[in-house]
């Protein structure tokens, strides 16, 4: 039997309501009312960084405040020096929403987010964070729509509520009664992706009263995870349309306009990354005057993060015969002095093996680099081994294809299918690296 002094259950919400866009100025903004507790937040975006952020990313606070007729007793307006309590929810509220986001994608753009508390009974900091989520989502989809913004830069969506031990019991979203006398006191802030499970960001749990046991724990943080899912249904309700920008795929540009690999890359990375190409962007990348191919993926990749703010995927690849050296490596498309020649490529590298007994060991190289806002570029080589041959076979594939023998395969890659191509090639294995590399951030 419950014995709460408004007569909900022990794991019941207070009613939530949110209101969006209840003030014009900023570029996101909500009232949120939890029982009796209203705030009203806001998120302001201004050009500019931090030094610290300075070539990283973006940047996002919070500033809370209880505004003097909040309370009963008048609380006296903060000049100069903040409140303690003040700072310390601030940061809060700044760590949990920060929790949502990908800053890299924010570009030096610095968001803030305002929460000021019209009237308090009970989880202020709860409900500015709840509702400072939906504020930043808004000024987000508003960014995204005037294209100040390539990308989305919110990530999963973040909600906090209190839960607490009142008289032995455990309950949920506290009210001023109860948290004043509660024997235990806790604020529990959770995150989630789009289809994923809770994932903890922030748990504050004090003994007011009394300890508590590891069962009580148990017991609140399922009260936890319950109410946030509740509050989250909240939060994508007074989204709306805007809640599409929750856990969008970055955008991913590919540096090349052949869209075999555009449609390679699409099967690989889409679930990753919404992969367009080059054109679709209206960019093209800086010049390759790197020395080896991993110079040159890094030169195209990051030209063409820095020319559209999105992330970037490049490779450089060519053929390098050990007798050579190395040659024609980072010059094997033009080997002979004309970009694209095959033919003529293929002669001369043949005219310089003549002397050169078999095997003529070599093999075909791939470096792919992957640019993103904010976070350092990785990159992988993939490599495919063989030798050259001087009797030209098949016709299929290109560049020196036809006198390649692969040592996978056993024939040429002009005379491999496609798809058993595709499995052993330089490509294939430096894309594989790089998703080990993704999959181990």
């Amino acid at each position: 039997m419950s014995h709460r002094i408004d007569g909900r259950a022990l794991d019941q919400l207070r009613p939530v309501r949110i209101t969006p866009h209840f003030t014009d100025a900023p570029m996101g903004s909500v009232l949120i009312e939890c029982g009796n507790t209203r705030v009203i937040c806001t998120a302001s975006v201004e050009e500019g960084v931090p030094p610290f952020r300075k070539s990283k990313g973006g940047w996002l606070t919070a500033e809370y405040a209880m505004l003097p007729g909040a309370t009963g007793k008048r609380k006296p307006r903060e000049y100069g020096k903040r409140d303690g309590r003040s700072v310390e929810i601030s940061r809060l509220i700044g760590r949990s929403l920060r929790a949502a986001c990908d800053l890299g994608r924010l570009g030096e753009n610095t968001v803030t987010i305002d929460c000021d508390v019209l009237q308090a009974d009970g989880g202020t900091r709860c409900a500015s964070i709840t509702g400072g989520f939906v504020a930043m989502t808004l000024a987000c989809h508003r960014m995204l729509a005037e294209g100040r913004i390539p990308d989305s830069f919110i990530t999963r969506q973040v909600a906090a509520v209190s839960c607490g031990l009142v008289g032995d019991e455990e309950r949920l979203d506290l009210c001023y009664e109860e948290d004043s006398r509660a024997q235990v006191d806790m604020n529990v802030v959770l995150s989630r992706k789009n289809g994923g499970g809770m994932e903890y960001v922030e748990c504050q749990a004090s003994a007011e009263g009394r300890s508590m046991s590891r069962e009580e724990l148990n017991g609140l943080m399922d009260l936890g995870e319950k109410g946030n899912g509740e509050l989250m249904e909240a939060q994508l309700t007074a989204l709306g349309d805007a809640a599409s920008v929750i856990g969008k795929k970055p955008r991913l540009v590919l540096a090349s306009g052949n869209f075999g690999k555009l449609r390679e890359m699409r099967a690989l990375l889409g679930d990753r990354f919404d992969v367009v190409s080059q054109k679709e962007m209206g960019a093209e990348p800086d010049e390759e005057t790197g020395e080896t191919f991993a110079e040159n993926a890094v030169i195209k990749a990051e030209s063409i993060l820095r020319k559209t703010g999105c992330a970037s995927i490049a490779d450089d690849s060519g053929l390098a015969v050990d007798a050579l050296g190395g040659r024609p490596g980072v010059h094997s498309a033009r080997y002979c002095g004309v970009h694209g020649d095959d033919e003529a490529n293929n002669q001369l590298l043949l005219r310089e093996l003549k002397d050169v007994p078999a095997p003529r060991t070599a093999r075909y190289v791939c470096a792919m680099a992957l640019a993103r806002p904010g976070r350092p570029t990785l990159v992988a080589e993939g490599t495919c081994e063989g030798q050259i041959i001087f009797d030209r076979r098949g016709e299929g594939g290109f560049g020196y294809d036809p006198y390649f023998l692969s040592d996978d395969l056993g024939v040429t890659f002009a005379e491999a299918e496609p798809e058993k191509k595709n499995g052993v090639s330089h490509r294939a294995r430096a894309i594989a690296a790089l998703l080990t590399k993704l999959d181990g951030e």
